[in-house]
């Protein structure tokens, strides 16, 4: 990137950011807490530079706005049960990319890089756009890092194992390697290793 190009996205990332601080939502992580969308963001933009040393612009602001305002459409303005579940979470999507579609054209972004970002928000081209399946590992690598305590907690084990094993399939093999990886507690990593052995 130029300066003038750094400086605009770093504008952006900027604005990503203020748009997400005031989340009621927080969590702890590291023995600190934080405010839960913004820490998402953070982990999210260091899982794909991590993954893809190369991410484009377009990923990365991707990254940063992937769930941008989600506690504004609560899960319990949608009816129970799978089909509610994948409703709400599609109209996230779909919210997100406009919501960063707005942020990133104040900005004086193009709409081809305006597009790319939304296209990968949404995750269109999963299972077939490398770019897309890098932000799918990274949400997935984030949820284990901050949410997975939480979950078995709240669902018990067995059914923690049962949604990792949902989870695994979605990630490609670097991003299955990179969660073995993760620092987890012996716990996490029980229920990892579980979720991970042959049925």
């Amino acid at each position: 990137m130029g300066p003038a190009t750094r400086e605009r996205f770093a504008a952006a990332i900027r604005a990503i950011d203020a748009a997400n601080a005031d989340d009621p939502h927080s969590l702890e992580f590291e023995g600190r807490r934080h405010r839960k969308e913004q820490l998402h963001a953070e982990l999210m933009t260091a899982w794909v530079q991590r993954l893809d040393p190369e991410a484009s612009e377009a990923q990365l602001l991707a990254a940063r706005a992937h769930h941008l305002r989600r506690w504004t459409l609560p899960r319990e303005e949608y009816p129970e049960g799978r089909v509610g579940y994948r409703r709400w979470r599609a109209e996230l999507r779909r919210r997100h990319a406009v919501e960063v579609a707005r942020i990133l054209r104040a900005q004086g972004y193009e709409d081809d890089v305006v597009d790319e970002v939304g296209r990968i928000v949404r995750k269109d081209g999963l299972g077939t756009d490398p770019a897309v399946q890098v932000h799918e590992d990274a949400l997935c690598l984030v949820f284990l890092q901050t949410q997975l305590g939480e979950v078995a907690a709240r669902l018990g084990s067995d059914k923690a194992v049962a949604v990792l094993r949902k989870t695994l399939p979605k990630m490609s093999e670097a991003g299955r390697d990179a969660a073995l990886g993760l620092r987890l507690s012996d716990d996490e990593r029980r229920l990892l290793e579980a979720a991970t052995a042959p049925a």
